[in-house]
């Protein structure tokens, strides 16, 4: 199937019609106001961080192995692409998959439930809160302000990720968590539309997240040997695809067959959300962004058959690469690594560099705890190992590779 690209569409963010700044500030003559967010996130601490966090394997156990810097960037360019073809901002969408994960902190999803866990009586922590904090407080690069003083809807797709987090159409995990708090005081001084769904480019940003972590995960799984092709066989979507291309190219060599299936499926998926969200915007004839705002449902969205093809590709690699053995190991010396840290800072949080202790140092102790949280959260994976070592003299991670 082709895909023509669109002319933009008139539910499209436009730049010219941008709700601004928080701080107003004289616009770039060269760039619209999205290629300036992309240009801030691009050049942030954060985002150069993210070379040395985990996605799914610590940096140690190989150099081909998907980053959360080069996850970003396969992001991006999927969302490109799906707003290319359905006449979106293809700017914005790109800088908002480009932030989606500056708030991660390292050694991936076992960093952050070991933060959570740590902060669970102190104010919680979570990994798109963390984002937000980057972008509006965290980040201090320049002269008049914190954060990267992104517009209205760079923030409002960051916060809405996942989709509302307030009213009728929010998922039951933001309503069981309820607003957090960073971004709970923000919204009462600009308001971010909590109850409505993100924008159409915030929605594609989101759905290339699913399409490239679940395609990658099983690309780095297959090289690291925690499962083979063979026990993909019955996989949705993966079987059929590796099937036909082991057809296609008899005796094909692994590496190869791995990246043609692998590629095949993103197109796959990619087509599919194409294809859906076209029916979804004709059934529900937008005319404005603030109409895709106000729908019952996203209209960036998989088919039926792909949402179960996407869950039964998350059961597997829940079930064989997320709890493998070798990846739990690690990952339970990498809590460890995390939770020693806090409390070792949350203790003495003299220990904290300078620009951090002044915050900490005299402070209630959920402020300090926030500020130990935020520290802790911007570390690399490398930086975190070394801190372990220099303030408990030993280094519990160790390469894994096989």
């Amino acid at each position: 199937m082709t895909f023509a690209a669109n002319t933009p569409a008139s539910f499209a963010c436009d730049p010219a019609a941008t709700r601004g700044r928080r701080l107003p500030e004289s616009e770039s003559p060269m760039r619209s106001v999205y290629q300036r967010d992309r240009d801030r996130v691009i050049h942030s601490a954060a985002f150069r961080r993210l070379k040395h966090k985990t996605q799914v394997f610590v940096y140690h156990e190989g150099d081909h192995y998907r980053t959360r810097l080069t996850h970003s960037l396969e992001v991006a360019q999927i969302a490109r692409t799906i707003a290319r073809v359905l006449g979106l901002n293809e700017d914005l969408a790109e800088a908002l998959a480009l932030a989606h994960d500056l708030g991660h902190p390292p050694f991936g999803h076992a960093g952050e439930d070991a933060l959570a866990a740590c902060m669970a009586d102190l104010g919680g922590f979570d990994h798109n809160e963390q984002t937000f904090r980057v972008l509006t407080s965290l980040e201090r690069r320049y002269a008049t302000f914190d954060g990267l003083n992104l517009t209205w809807e760079m923030l409002e797709g960051i916060v809405k990720h996942n989709g509302p987090l307030r009213g009728p159409h929010a998922g039951a995990r933001s309503l069981a968590h309820g607003v957090p708090a960073t971004i709970a005081a923000f919204d009462r001084d600009w308001p971010l539309d909590l109850d409505g769904f993100a924008s159409a480019e915030a929605q594609v940003a989101a759905l290339s997240d699913d399409i490239a972590y679940n395609n990658h995960d099983i690309d780095d799984g297959l090289r690291a040997g925690l499962f083979g092709i063979d026990d993909l066989r019955d996989v949705p979507l993966a079987g059929p695809v590796f099937a036909e291309v082991a057809a296609l190219y008899p005796g094909l060599e692994a590496t190869r067959m791995i990246h043609e299936s692998v590629r095949r499926m993103i197109n796959v998926m990619v087509s599919d959300v194409i294809t859906e969200s076209r029916t979804r915007i004709a059934r529900a004839a937008p005319a404005t962004v603030a109409d895709i705002r106000s729908l019952a449902e996203p209209v960036i969205s998989f088919s039926e058959t792909m949402r179960a093809h996407d869950a039964g590709l998350k059961r597997f690699l829940f079930q064989r690469m997320y709890r493998h053995e070798r990846i739990n190991r690690t990952m339970s010396q990498a809590k460890r690594v995390v939770a020693d840290l806090f409390d070792r800072h949350l203790d003495e949080p003299e220990l904290l560099p300078p620009e951090w202790s002044k915050g900490a140092l005299g402070a209630a102790r959920p402020q300090q705890a926030r500020v130990v949280a935020d520290y802790i959260a911007g570390m690399t994976d490398k930086f975190a190992l070394e801190c372990h070592e220099r303030l408990f003299g030993s280094s519990l991670l160790v390469s894994e590779k096989s």
